[in-house]
């Protein structure tokens, strides 16, 4: 499907779709596995998110990385639905609700280009890398500014090898993982 062939109402039926079978099969697992990937051998810097909901957890994986000694940014939602990265140490009161969303507290992170590895939240992905979120669009303008190595977090069966419909904004991931797995996607 090429990116002008599609529309954000084929992506809202999509993501409508994808939530509902998301509700459906929900179990509480852990992503924890990706952190003995290759990818984050030498990280020194990594953008994560703090989960909700049933969307993939990152708890375990925050937590273990600030215990590793790895600076952790977390996402900030702005006004005009972009991002800004905050570094966090773990430090659940220096966190304030925006919606169902937990955000951090303090000055934004602006060298991007230190951010080694960014881990993202996703509702599916297909097998070119392409990562449907949630309509915001939060998520894509961030990544159109990160030369860092993207891994998207998925439940089971939320890899397709069918392809999804892009719009010319939104941003591939270099990989996702399930609790089980870490599936990379070549040429990106």
């Amino acid at each position: 499907m090429r990116k002008a062939d599609v529309s954000e109402s084929d992506k809202s039926l999509l993501r409508r779709h994808y939530r509902h079978e998301r509700r459906e099969r929900f179990t509480q697992e852990s992503w924890i596995h990706i952190l003995d990937a290759s990818e984050f051998a030498s990280v020194t810097r990594v953008a994560s998110y703090l989960s909700y909901g049933d969307e993939p957890a990152t708890a375990d994986i925050n937590a273990e990385l600030i215990r590793r000694g790895i600076h952790l940014l977390l996402p900030r939602l702005l006004p005009d639905n972009d991002l800004e990265w905050v570094e966090w140490n773990g430090d659940e009161n220096s966190l304030a609700a925006n919606g169902n969303v937990l955000e951090p507290h303090g000055f934004a992170f602006t060298d991007t280009d230190a951010i080694d590895l960014v881990i993202v939240p996703a509702l599916h992905i297909d097998r070119s890398g392409n990562r449907l979120g949630q309509g915001g669009g939060s998520y894509d303008r961030a990544l159109s500014r990160l030369s860092a190595w993207k891994l998207a977090l998925v439940h089971h069966g939320e890899i397709t090898s069918e392809p999804l419909p892009v719009e010319a904004h939104d941003q591939k991931v270099n990989a996702a993982a399930t609790p089980d797995l870490i599936v990379r996607f070549a040429g990106i």
